[in-house]
C-alpha cells in the first residue's frame, strides 16, 4: 500500500502522512523544503521517498503525476492563503496562490481521476477549507480558490457514483488550523484566548486523523469538529450581506503586522 501527499512537509500533511504510515502504508512525500522531507522520512516507520517539487511550476507537476500510477492513495494538500484587501493585495502572490490552490489541485486531480479509474481502485482527497463555503472579505481570493476545489470534487463524486466506480474521492474542509499558514498569510487565527482574535483553532494531528478515518470509509465532504458544522448549517439561513459583514469583521481580527 502507497499513499503520495503533497505539501507533506508541515501542517496537515505531515500529519497525514504519519497516520498512514502507522496504517502500514509506504509514502511518496511532495513539497519543496527538503530539509523538512528529510526530517518526515526520519520520524515514519514505513518507506518513505521524498520528492522535492513545486506544483506551480509544469515539469514538477509532471514529476507528481508521473509516480501516481503506482499509489492507492492521493492527497491534494499543498496550498497558501494571501489576506488582505482584493484592491491592493499583491496580484503576483495572487496568482501563485492561483496556481497552487486551483491550476495544479486541477491538473493532479484529474490526471489521479483518470489514472485510479483505469485500475478502478483509489482513494482521492482534495484539501479544501470552511472557507470553501463563505464569503471571504480581506481573504477573498483565498476563499474563491477553496470553494473551486470544493466543488470540482462534489461534481467528481457523482461522476464516479454514475459510473459505479470504485474510485472514492473526498473533499476535507477543517475550520482555522495552528498551521505555518498562518505565518505565509500573515494572520493569527489566535487561540479564543487572545484579546482582538477570539477564533477557535483545531488540532492539526485530530483533523488529520478524523480526515484519513473519513476518507477511507469514503465520505464525501469532510468537516472536522461540530462547531464547523454548525457554522456551515446556519451558514444557510443567513443573509448573504448579513454574511459579508460579519465575515469582515472576523478576517479584520485576523491580520498580523510583519
Amino acid at each position: 500500500m502507497k499513499a503520495l501527499i503533497t505539501g507533506a512537509s508541515s501542517g496537515i500533511g505531515y500529519e497525514m502522512a504519519s497516520i498512514l504510515s502507522e496504517k502500514g502504508y509506504d509514502i511518496i512525500a511532495v513539497a519543496r523544503r527538503e530539509d523538512k522531507l528529510k526530517k518526515l522520512k526520519e520520524k515514519l516507520k514505513t518507506n518513505v521517498e521524498i520528492m522535492c517539487a513545486d506544483v506551480t511550476k509544469d515539469e514538477d507537476i509532471e514529476k507528481i503525476a508521473s509516480r501516481i500510477e503506482e499509489v492507492d492513495i492521493f492527497i491534494n494538500n499543498a496550498g497558501f492563503g494571501v489576506f488582505g484587501d482584493f484592491s491592493s493585495s499583491p496580484l503576483e502572490d495572487e496568482l501563485k496562490m492561483m496556481d497552487t490552490n486551483v491550476r495544479a489541485v486541477h491538473i493532479l486531480t484529474k490526471l489521479a481521476v483518470q489514472k485510479f479509474k483505469a485500475k478502478n481502485s483509489g482513494y482521492i482527497m482534495n484539501v479544501s477549507s470552511i472557507a470553501a463555503f463563505f464569503p471571504g472579505p480581506l481573504f477573498s481570493a483565498y476563499y474563491a480558490s477553496k470553494a473551486y476545489v470544493y466543488r470540482l470534487t462534489l461534481a467528481l463524486y457523482e461522476e464516479l457514483r454514475r459510473e459505479k466506480s470504485n474510485v472514492k474521492i473526498s473533499v476535507l474542509c477543517p475550520g482555522p488550523i495552528k498551521t505555518e499558514f498562518e505565518n505565509v498569510a500573515k494572520v493569527s487565527f489566535g487561540t479564543g484566548k487572545e484579546k482582538g482574535r477570539g477564533l477557535i483553532i483545531a488540532d492539526k494531528e485530530k483533523v488529520s486523523a478524523y480526515a484519513i478515518k473519513q476518507m477511507l470509509r469514503g465520505n464525501l465532504i469532510i468537516i472536522p469538529g461540530k462547531l464547523m458544522k454548525i457554522a456551515v448549517f446556519f451558514r444557510r439561513i443567513m443573509p448573504e450581506k448579513t454574511l459579508c459583514k460579519l465575515l469582515y469583521f472576523l478576517q479584520s481580527k485576523k491580520f498580523v503586522q510583519k
